[in-house]
């Protein structure tokens, strides 16, 4: 199909990290809790006789009737992956629908979490294990069959021949003699996050898939999206060409010429799988961890750039010394935070108040687990912040705002969030609230919030199938889109979005499985490690 409207993953590549070259893109941290938030209760054992990872809550958790009435979403939502894979290559479709409609491309971040949705599927014995098992290995004949750079995937593939092509419905990237900086070399360090993601989860679920996974693992090199050259005492480098931050991560890499021109400089925003990921296998030092921000700092020195057109300003905080366990180096560390007008909630902005940023990485990695005192209770306060701004000030019965499909039959896709353009500026609840539009909720949103806001997310995902009966069907679980004012939905699913919901509920579910699956692998230590030492409440 071609479509002028590219999916979640290059939209974001285009609409907000290219944004962020110009910018510096950053977001934020937070303070001391509105609310209670719950200790972690002890979980029952999990799918492998391990304690569970739910972590942190502000909630009571799920009841046995409820848990039932999310185990057939589960079940419904599966039938939207049977459906979705190419008969000849295994390889996920972006998305399906309206109608007959079939989005013939994949990406990194595509192949990534269909992984994880299988491992899901499996883990709720929604299939068996040798189907589960088939399935994976399947699709990775096919993968191990891509061209690749570095070990890591390219933008996009045709999933009829496993080609990369330039955009999706665009040519054959055979067809470019010459390299440009474009899709067909360009590697995008989040995207291949996920992707890697996938396959750590993959290889604890199933280790009887070991050795075909650990050959795709083997070749990849996240050294390559790391700025490496020289840091300074201030926020950005100004003997290097544009004054550009170092010690982050670059937003990709184009094979055989270069680092992309943009840092992934938001820490609470999801590029920080890659992170978590590249500093778990070794490739990436601790620097990438403390010098990329929380919120977009103030000046430490008079050639810093000026950030005070970032969402709220001045921004609340205090700077800390941090020493790396690796390293022994000493960071000084900005802990902002931004703060929900007429309140006391703290909170940890996004970049155009999307809640995927904020709360995907979650679903993977046990962040509610191993950063109680920092990101897992970002994550509580990105969840309550959504509810409370779109039923509270925009009036929507319903909420969870973030990047998906159009609520209509166009095909198209849209930057989604809880923005605060309600509020006046310097209030903002986004890094960049002209960013986002405010008219939509997707459906992934709640689910993503089941392990931190387990009733109030029930109760929302319930609530949109009663007031928008046609948000869903048993064939495929929720469509992508709905506009809670007008009720127009946009009857779309997407893989990545769809796989969300499965990761989510398999969380959920099983005592945090997912998270265990990672959590198992010998590359989380890292991100055990990091979680642990960062405290951002205020003294």
């Amino acid at each position: 199909m071609t479509r002028s409207h590219p999916p979640r993953r290059s939209r974001r590549t285009t609409a907000i990290a290219r944004a962020a070259a110009a910018a510096v893109l950053a977001v934020a941290s937070l303070a001391t809790a509105q609310t209670a938030i719950a200790a972690p209760a002890p979980d029952s054992a999990g799918a492998h006789g391990a304690p569970g990872m739910q972590g942190i809550s502000a909630q009571a958790p799920l009841t046995v009737a409820q848990k039932s009435a999310l185990l057939q979403v589960a079940k419904d939502t599966w039938a939207f992956f049977e459906k979705d894979t190419d008969p000849v290559t295994h390889l996920p479709l972006d998305n399906l629908g309206p109608g007959t409609t079939r989005g013939a491309y994949t990406s990194a971040a595509n192949i990534g979490v269909y992984l994880e949705a299988v491992v899901s599927a499996g883990d709720l014995g929604i299939i068996p294990r040798p189907r589960e098992r088939a399935l994976i290995s399947s699709t990775l004949d096919t993968v191990a069959t891509l061209k690749r750079s570095h070990g890591f995937l390219f933008q996009w593939y045709d999933t009829g021949n496993g080609h990369t092509i330039l955009n999706p419905g665009a040519a054959d990237c055979s067809t470019e003699t010459t390299p440009k900086q474009d899709n067909c070399s360009f590697l995008s360090a989040v995207d291949n996050g996920w992707y890697a993601s996938g396959l750590l989860v993959a290889r604890q679920a199933l280790p009887e898939l070991r050795k075909q996974i650990d050959a795709l693992i083997q070749p990849m090199d996240f050294s390559i999206f790391y700025d490496d050259r020289a840091q300074t005492a201030c926020n950005t480098n100004p003997a290097i060409a544009g004054n550009q931050p170092t010690g982050q991560m670059y937003g990709g890499y184009y094979a055989d010429q270069g680092p992309a021109g943009y840092h992934n400089g938001a820490i609470y925003s999801d590029p920080r799988i890659a992170m978590y990921i590249g500093m778990g296998l070794h490739q990436m030092p601790g620097d990438v961890w403390w010098r990329t921000w929380r919120t977009l700092p103030p000046k430490q020195c008079p050639t810093d750039p000026d950030f005070s057109w970032q969402g709220q300003w001045p921004v609340a905080g205090d700077w800390q010394k941090y020493t790396d366990p690796q390293s022994g180096k000493a960071f000084n560390v900005w802990e902002g935070h931004y703060t929900y007008p007429g309140t006391s909630l703290t909170f940890l902005p996004t970049w155009g108040g999307g809640m995927f940023e904020a709360m995907l990485a979650n679903e993977i990695v046990p962040e509610t687990t191993w950063g109680q005192n920092g990101f897992g209770l970002a994550d509580v306060r990105t969840a309550q912040v959504q509810e409370k701004y779109a039923t509270e000030t925009l009036g929507f019965p319903v909420w969870g705002m973030s990047p998906s499909s159009t609520p209509d039959d166009t095909g198209g896709y849209g930057v989604y969030g809880a923005a605060g353009q309600k509020f006046p500026a310097g209030q903002a609840l986004a890094q960049c609230p002209g960013c986002a539009n405010e008219s939509t909720v997707t459906p992934h949103a709640s689910f993503t919030a089941l392990g931190v806001l387990p009733q109030d997310a029930f109760a929302n995902i319930q609530k949109l199938r009663t007031l928008y009966p046609g948000s869903y069907t048993p064939d495929g679980g929720f469509y992508d889109a709905v506009n809670p004012a007008t009720g127009a939905i946009g009857h779309r699913r997407l893989v990545l979005d769809q796989s969300m919901i499965m990761m989510a509920l398999d969380n959920a579910l099983r005592d945090g499985a997912i998270r265990r699956h990672f959590a198992d692998d010998p590359a989380s230590w890292a991100a055990k490690t990091y979680l642990g030492m960062e405290t951002m409440t205020l003294k």
